[in-house]
């Protein structure tokens, strides 16, 4: 079972990819509700960051959520804004997961 850092850390890398989208839709910023957007996104996540940075060693805790966000955001980027999707883009995202799920099994937290 993950423990609450563990799941406040996979929120704040999910609202990642949620501000590098609206930022990219806030066109240079203006775009107002997609600047908000973005800002709120942001906060959310670094505040979620730094709450899991007290419990999680911050070299574990920072890369996971920079992992989950670039995950999210490659595949947002293919959903929602056509970016390419070939065999080898997705082949070194699959390496990034690995390298998530290593970083947990290995953090030295009681709930691996």
């Amino acid at each position: 079972m993950l423990s609450l850092a563990w799941i406040y850390l996979i929120i704040a890398g999910i609202l990642e990819p949620c501000w590098a989208i609206s930022l990219k839709k806030a066109d240079r910023f203006r775009n107002i509700p997609w600047t908000v957007a973005t800002a709120v996104f942001l906060i959310a996540s670094l505040y979620l960051l730094l709450i899991v940075m007290t419990e999680l060693p911050v070299g574990t805790a920072y890369a996971v959520w920079v992992g989950i966000g670039a995950v999210g955001t490659f595949i947002l980027g293919i959903l929602l804004m056509n970016d390419p999707a070939d065999s080898l883009r997705i082949l070194f995202m699959i390496m990034v997961i690995a390298g998530i799920v290593g970083l947990q099994k290995t953090s030295g937290d009681e709930t691996k």
